[in-house]
């Protein structure tokens, strides 16, 4: 059988950060508090400053189909209100009968009633479970029967929704509604779900409730968020996350995004316990949903943990909206996904001459950037992009920290030993305080190249559990269980390790396929067909083939230059256009790759199956080619 060539990492680019990877790593402690609670760190603390009613918690920018790239007006809101509302809704939703413990469904997209309802929930002592407002009635219906939420909070945009899902949820009997006409809604909801479902207007839920609330004394332990994870097969897993992974995550958070702002020569946390003051103004955006891991442990929460202030949207997400909120708002530090960032490439290859930006930090995660973005972030966006990899149930665990290439002093003029290189393409190294490896199937470490599963061990290097891990499956401990294989807690993510540490990802476990022997990994052809100027975005799958076994097929969504090229062209005109096409990228993807791994097929498609996080949805595809030539077995078969 032939052998797998191993993958050859690109070098570093030029870079004075250094590495000072191995001393940060092993000097970090975890060091969290036995009773803790998320909206203490992320409200209460901010609103007990003396300017917490200038402090900036959440720049709300609404839509507007005539102003400037769809952009309307903007409204700031302070910590200070933040925690007030937080206040009279926690109250409100204890009057209604809501529990510590009981689970309450956030619908809503970006806004600050959003950041509310979080807050609200959590110092409750509730769990507060975030459901995107793209989900369908099934998918609203799964997981508010699953998780036995006894309220949901919505808003215009999503009420229609989830009132449809409602009569199949017995345990569900209060809704409250931001900004919807709940007086026209009460008939229709009582008709729908029968008398038991309450439906409560925002305004009259809030009304004469106290700014203050007596926050539930909760263990770090204790669960705080309930998400709902899309798995290969079988319905959703509920992960249950608990306060502690806020902490878990900050690690990850505070490197990913260069230091937020931070002095990275002086201390985080200043004397009276409060992370210190940025050493610049910070405002952070990102387009990733609050209702799902990336958007609330990686943008919201983060944010809010650090006081500094977010701009929430929710229009769509175009490269002109993306470039216009990142002026408009001096937006220093963001998480964009990989597929974001190859759309804004694509359609302003030079952003600098047209936009006025201040980034200092970027992190991405979702899939492999790629070499092409990874160039152009620097060069055009002025920032180097430190590529993120977690899952729902233990996040942001691995990462780069680049500092944007840049070496740090402190006042003394000495070199401050902060961040490690990033190397283009690379998931990046375990962040301080998580325990990552490559493990084969016998929980041992891998060798260097080899290809192996990225997994995380239950304790950190000081022997400390670390706070980055989920609870467990909610009503689930067989899928719990399952998750470990003894203390490592295994991702299903298959990556490789260089000689310097740094992991590349090679693919889900179940996205790997082999071709005459050789064993396939997507990511890195389509890394490479996105360097060709007529491709957009790309998806590799496996086609079943007789002789191989499976041979390498790519669906292409072309770039905005290539439709242009061909939109005028004929029948005939375009089928020779795209046979030449189809030849272009053979050759290029083989004359950059091994020769087994340059595509067999290609297919153009106006878009690629994606998930509301900006994954490719690659196992759409897979079983698209697999139904396809079943149906062409059996044609063969009758002899058609």
């Amino acid at each position: 059988m032939p052998k797998t060539t191993k993958r050859q990492p690109r070098d570093n680019p030029p870079s004075v950060v250094g590495d000072f990877y191995q001393p940060m790593w092993a000097s970090f402690r975890w060091a969290v508090p036995k009773r803790f609670n998320m909206a203490q760190w992320c409200a209460q603390r901010w609103a007990g400053l003396p300017d917490a009613h200038d402090r900036v918690a959440v720049i709300q920018q609404a839509s507007d189909e005539f102003g400037p790239a769809g952009l309307g007006a903007c409204t700031e809101f302070s910590y200070a209100q933040l925690y007030a509302q937080a206040c009279q809704l926690a109250h409100g939703l204890n009057k209604l009968g809501v529990r510590p413990g009981q689970r309450v469904a956030i619908v809503m997209p970006q806004r600050f009633e959003t950041a509310v309802a979080y807050m609200a929930v959590l110092q409750l002592g509730a769990v507060a479970m975030p459901l995107s407002q793209l989900f369908g009635v099934d998918a609203l219906q799964f997981r508010l029967q699953d998780s036995q939420a006894s309220a949901a909070i919505v808003d215009a945009s999503t009420l229609a929704g989830l009132l449809d899902a409602a009569p199949a949820c017995p345990d569900l009997e209060h809704v409250i509604g931001v900004g919807v006409d709940t007086k026209r809604n009460v008939e229709a909801a009582q008709t729908q779900t029968t008398a038991r479902l309450a439906l409560h207007d925002w305004e009259d839920v809030l009304h004469a409730q106290a700014v203050s609330f007596n926050m539930a004394n909760t263990l770090a332990t204790d669960p705080a968020v309930l998400i709902y994870t899309s798995g290969t097969t079988g319905n959703p897993k509920g992960a249950l996350i608990p306060h502690s992974a806020l902490i878990g995550n900050l690690t990850g958070f505070i490197c990913s995004q260069n230091w937020f702002g931070y002095d990275p020569s002086q201390h985080v946390v200043a004397p009276n316990g409060l992370p210190s003051e940025p050493s610049y103004r910070t405002v952070f955006w990102s387009p990733a949903d609050w209702a799902w891991t990336g958007g609330l442990m990686d943008a919201l929460l983060p944010s809010l943990c650090m006081g500094r202030p977010i701009v929430a949207f929710a229009g769509r997400f175009t490269p002109e909206v993306a470039f216009e909120l990142l002026q408009r708002h001096q937006v220093t530090h963001s998480f964009l996904f990989p597929t974001a960032l190859k759309a804004m490439m694509k359609s302003y290859a030079h952003p600098s001459k047209l936009f006025k930006l201040k980034l200092q930090g970027l992190m991405s995660a979702g899939e492999a950037v790629g070499d092409a973005v990874f160039d152009w972030c620097h060069s055009e966006l002025g920032v180097v992009v430190n590529e993120m990899f977690g899952q729902t149930e233990i996040n942001y665990i691995v990462g780069n920290c680049a500092m944007n290439h840049q070496a740090v002093y402190n006042s003394a003029g000495q070199r401050v030993a902060i961040g490690w290189p990033a190397k283009p393409g690379s998931m990046g190294k375990g962040y301080p305080g998580h325990t990552v490896a490559v493990i084969n199937a016998n929980n041992q470490p891998c060798a260097d190249g080899d290809i192996g599963e990225v997994a995380v061990y239950r304790t950190a290097e000081d022997g400390q559990p670390d706070p980055v891990f989920f609870i467990g499956y909610w009503r689930n401990d067989a899928a719990t269980a399952g998750k470990y294989s003894g203390n490592w807690c295994r991702t299903g993510d298959l990556a490789t390790r260089d000689v310097d540490g740094y992991l590349w990802y090679a693919g889900r476990a179940d996205d790997m396929f082999k071709s005459a022997g050789y064993r396939i990994g997507p990511g890195e052809i389509e890394n490479c067909l996105l360097k060709h100027p007529s491709v957009a975005n790309a998806a590799v799958v496996p086609q079943p083939d007789a002789q191989r076994g499976a041979v390498v097929k790519a669906f292409v969504v072309l770039s905005p230059s290539a439709l242009k090229a061909c939109v005028n062209l004929n029948a005939t005109q375009l089928h020779v256009w795209q046979a030449d096409l189809v030849g272009q990228l053979q050759r290029h993807v083989r004359g950059k790759l091994a020769p087994y791994e340059y595509p067999k097929q290609v297919e153009f498609v106006d878009s690629l199956p994606m998930t509301t996080t900006g994954k490719v949805q690659r196992r759409v595809l897979r079983l698209l080619e697999q139904s396809r030539w079943e149906e062409t077995q059996t044609l063969k078969s009758l002899g058609r």
